[in-house]
């Protein structure tokens, strides 16, 4: 039986294994295109956000980041396009 532990797999995870495992959680897949499973879903996505915290990866490239947009109270919303804030014209309305 291996004694590799969870905590020894993170901390011996190279960049490629990282990326792969992203990627599988983003697509829930494997490269192979067979499904990931709930629980392969969630190991791989723990294993994931570890490495990331472990590795100091930087925030806006971490798996689930989502840019702040016009939500919240800091966000003032300059700069945003009708489109973008939900505001586009009903062409039906015409």
């Amino acid at each position: 039986m291996s004694d590799m532990t969870f905590e020894r797999m993170i901390s011996q995870m190279t960049p490629a294994i990282y990326q792969s495992l992203k990627q599988a959680v983003s697509l829930r897949k494997w490269p192979d295109g067979r499904m990931l499973t709930p629980e392969q879903t969630e190991l791989c996505m723990e294993a994931v956000m570890r490495y990331e915290h472990e590795n100091n990866v930087p925030e806006d490239s971490r798996i689930g980041y989502l840019e702040q947009r016009t939500c919240g109270a800091a966000a003032s919303g300059a700069g945003v396009s009708a489109e973008m804030a939900g505001l586009a014209r009903d062409a039906s309305r015409d």
